[in-house]
């Protein structure tokens, strides 16, 4: 055993004394620190990149090397060194390119960028499909910093619960390092072995590793910034969109590479500007700094800046080396701006992937990776990091453990409780107790009082308690929500309950129980907000809520199984009782025109009679090709090209536990959003369905298309916007409906001089059912990311061929994700 660790020691030290630090700064010809300039070894790939304050490092065996240091927009300076026994230091001095004329011979009239980018646009597909299989190593390095912000948004303090109150500050730190392997057209995967957090040991660092590639066509940076993409410069039809200028030629190794100027033709089209320098002769991209700012109609960022220096693999093949993207964002009072840099090496453009390698998961975190110890990280690293970085680790890191202690967590509970006026009338108020991961939420007292001619003035009480059941990660929580309701006209209580348990080692899913007693719409999926019915009943006198009250019972399972499967099965007793108007209160008292009663009357001369109904519910939903986020404890679907498929199956059985109806009924739908890059988003719900036995059917129980007759709208593929919200409810056998909406996002309305400085993108789409002999046709057209939030369309209806209505409707864009409720 003695000698076996003299050994193992003696291993050791040598390969420590076989591994010296190669250590400097880089720095232009005026003294100044050059962030981001890399500095690697002639002859291999990969390499590292200095901090903000130009430092670099590399760990180099004893030998004989030539580094090379180079920087976008500036010569790049090479050094032979000899690495012995000793660390040792190298420094650079690096200037700008020095820009000759003379070796671009100009033609009569014309301008010699063009002659450039005409070559390197017909080269482009060489380039592009040069790397249509790879496989490389990325280490990234993400930091979002803040200039200045408020005490408070929107009424809410800003809390970033790192104990420092100043404003110029570091808010996020992460890094990374992961496999990145590609094979087009559409495989990738991204495989992280190392992730850090800065403040957050239980959470992974960003894994971005995807270069935006100007050999595409259109360059897609998210789906956030601009779902249209942006134009190359060096596209197929760059020329129609850029103007270009030569400013000069530098020599680097024999090649002879041009600066060239890029510049878009008009504001409002989503184009880059800046340079790209062009390599002569063989036309490939040599590097570029580019940038997009708020003309080039980018969302929620002011400026995004794009650094990409690329580097010779072999004669024929060159690489990228290096990727910086700078963000910068003022919204709100917040002023912030970071950088996210990638280093790539190991690059193997010649991979033999194995069979399945290329599976639904798409980026992996691999166990432990969040567990990598300090001395792995300082060995590991390839960019030397900040002291300010180092002592954010360190503090934040302390923050966090201090974080643990009881007594800190509830002082910060203490803080973070107080009650706010915001939080009272409009956002809700959110009570928490850390040391025991429990959550008390509050509606606003907005959303708890409402009116109806039913039960008068109505205070609808509700709170959810939440419980994270899993102390570190894992998705198990337990979330109960009481709801106890009074109408102070009809004197009628209601209280009901309703808990549900999620889980999932792998997969999400969830159990749901509620039950007890509450009123109910005669469409059950509620399409009438307590608000809009508020303002139509107290300004216009129109009750268009129809209300019944039961006691019910409910219970649902979901559960998910992988491949973007998902099943649900539950059951639902209802023992319906019939409610009538109890007032006719308004603030206007019209001499004509007043309420309805409070039942259909399109469908029905009378209320319901009390009756019971007892169900059995199946549903499975399926997206073909989904893909998967997955971490040690969990995977999370993200999604697919491939449409979403729905199918429902529901039975309703007579005399089962007093059960009064009798019937059975079916529905399948298909959603999906195509993504057409510059002439926008196309998204869009395809549905049909029908009775298969209707031998005893309560009007609750039919099918219901959900209408709208507020000004409010309500889920835009989900909705006919103007149309009555019973007129068309139906026991057809079989019914077909579709919704459909295009969003422009700036195609087209960027045209329009002055208008287009507002980014308000057109929409425009179509609704339609048909069932039996009726047809309703709804068309629309409107406009969205007004105030970045709102939209307004119009509406033209049509029945059976005839005008049948037309109205506006205002709402939420679509383009956050969401429709109004309300």
């Amino acid at each position: 055993m003695k000698i076996v660790l003299q050994f193992v020691f003696l291993v050791l030290i040598s390969t420590v004394s076989f591994s010296q630090t190669v250590s400097g700064l880089v720095k232009d010809d005026k003294g100044n620190p050059m962030p981001n300039a890399s500095v690697f070894i002639k002859d291999r790939t990969g390499g590292t990149s200095c901090n903000s304050k130009g430092e670099y490092f590399l760990n180099l065996s004893p030998g004989n090397y030539t580094l090379i240091c180079q920087h976008v927009g500036y010569r790049r300076e090479v050094k032979n060194i000899t690495v012995a026994d000793k660390d040792i230091t190298v420094d650079f001095v690096i200037g700008l390119v020095d820009f000759t004329m003379e070796e671009v011979i100009v033609r009569s009239g014309e301008n010699p960028a063009n002659d450039i980018i005409t070559n390197t646009i017909r080269m482009r597909p060489v380039y592009q499909k040069q790397l249509d299989e790879f496989i490389c190593e990325v280490y990234t390095k993400g930091q979002l910093r803040l200039r200045d912000y408020p005490k408070k948004v929107l009424g809410q303090k800003l809390d970033f619960a790192d104990g420092d109150t100043s404003k110029n500050k570091i808010i996020y730190l992460s890094e990374t390092i992961a496999t990145y392997s590609v094979r087009k057209p559409n495989d990738r995967k991204i495989e992280v072995h190392s992730s850090k957090v800065s403040g957050s040991s239980n959470s992974y660092g960003l894994a971005a590793p995807e270069f935006y590639s100007l050999y595409d066509n259109n360059v897609q940076i998210g789906t956030s910034l601009n779902p249209r993409g942006f134009i190359s410069p060096i596209s197929d039809n760059a020329k129609n969109y850029y103007k270009y200028k030569y400013e000069g030629t530098f020599f680097e190794d024999g090649k002879q590479i041009s600066r060239i100027i890029v510049t878009p033709k008009r504001k409002y089209e989503p184009l880059f500007s800046g340079y790209i320098n062009i390599i002569e002769h063989e036309w490939r991209i040599h590097s570029l700094k580019l940038q997009l700012v708020k003309a080039s109609q980018m969302e929620y960022l002011d400026s995004l800046m794009i650094e990409q220096l690329y580097v010779p693999y072999n004669d024929s093949l060159w690489v990228l080396q290096n990727q910086v993207i700078y963000p910068y964002i003022k919204f709100l009072g917040i002023d912030a701006y970071g950088s996210f840099v990638n280093i790539y090496s190991k690059f193997d453009p010649d991979p033999s992937f194995k069979k399945n390698y290329f599976d639904n998961t798409i980026l992996k975190y691999n166990d432990s990776a969040n567990r990598k110890t300090e001395s792995f990280w300082d060995e590991t690293r390839p960019m030397k990091l900040l002291d300010e970085e180092m002592r954010d680790y360190r503090k934040k890191d302390s923050v966090e453990q201090l974080s643990k202690n009881p007594t800190y967590l509830d002082s910060v509970d203490r803080e973070k409780n107080k009650i706010s006026i915001m939080g009272v009338l409009l956002t809700g108020q959110t009570f928490s107790k850390k040391k025991k991961n429990e959550t008390f939420y509050f509606r606003p007292i907005t959303e708890q009082v409402s009116f109806n001619i039913v039960e008068g003035l109505v205070m609808n009480a509700s709170g959810t308690y939440t419980k994270r059941l899993d102390t570190t990660v894992g998705r198990r929580s337990l979330q109960i929500t009481p709801t106890i309701r009074y109408g102070f006209s009809n004197r009628h209580f209601n209280a009901w309950l309703s808990t549900t348990y999620t889980y999932g080692k792998k997969y999400v899913s969830s159990i749901n129980l509620s039950g007890g007693k509450r009123v109910f719409q005669f469409n059950n999926a509620s399409p009438i907000g307590p608000r809009s019915n508020t303002l139509a009943t107290l300004l216009g006198r129109k009750n268009l809520l129809k209300l019944y009250e039961a006691w019910y019972l409910r219970g649902t399972v979901t559960k998910g199984i992988g491949d973007g499967l998902t099943w649900s099965a539950g059951f639902e007793y209802q023992d319906r009782m019939p409610l009538d108007n109890t007032t006719d209160y308004s603030f206007f008292h019209p001499k004509d025109g007043g309420f309805t009663p409070n039942y259909p009357t399109e469908l029905m001369n009378e209320n319901i009679k009390r009756h019971q109904s007892f169900a059995l519910n199946f549903g499975i939903t399926w997206q073909p090709g989904a893909k998967y986020i997955e971490l040690p404890d969990r995977k999370i679907n993200i999604g697919s090209k491939w449409p979403t498929f729905s199918i429902g199956y529901s039975r309703i059985f007579d005399e089962i536990i007093g059960s009064d109806v009798d019937y059975t009924k079916w529905r399948f739908s298909v959603t999906d959003i195509w993504r057409l890059k510059l002439f926008g988003v196309l998204n869009y719900r395809i549905g049909m369905g029908g009775f298969i036995e209707r031998n005893k059917v309560e009007v609750p129980d039919y099918q219901h298309f959900n209408g709208n007759i507020s000004r409010i709208a309500t889920a835009y593929l989900n909705s006919f916007q103007i149309l009555p919200i019973y007129e068309f409810s139906n026991t057809s056998k079989f019914y077909m409906l579709a919704h459909v909406e295009h969003h422009f996002n700036g195609f087209l309305t960027n045209k329009i001089p002055g208008f287009r400085k507002l980014n308000w993108y057109l929409v425009g789409g179509a609704n339609i059912f048909h069932y039996d002999r009726s047809v309703y046709r709804e068309i629309f057209v409107g406009l969205e990311n007004i105030f970045k939030s709102f939209r307004i369309d119009y509406y033209w209806a049509f029945k059976d061929g005839s005008k049948f209505g037309d109205n506006f409707r205002i709402g939420l864009t679509s383009r956050l994700g969401r429709g109004s409720d309300d």
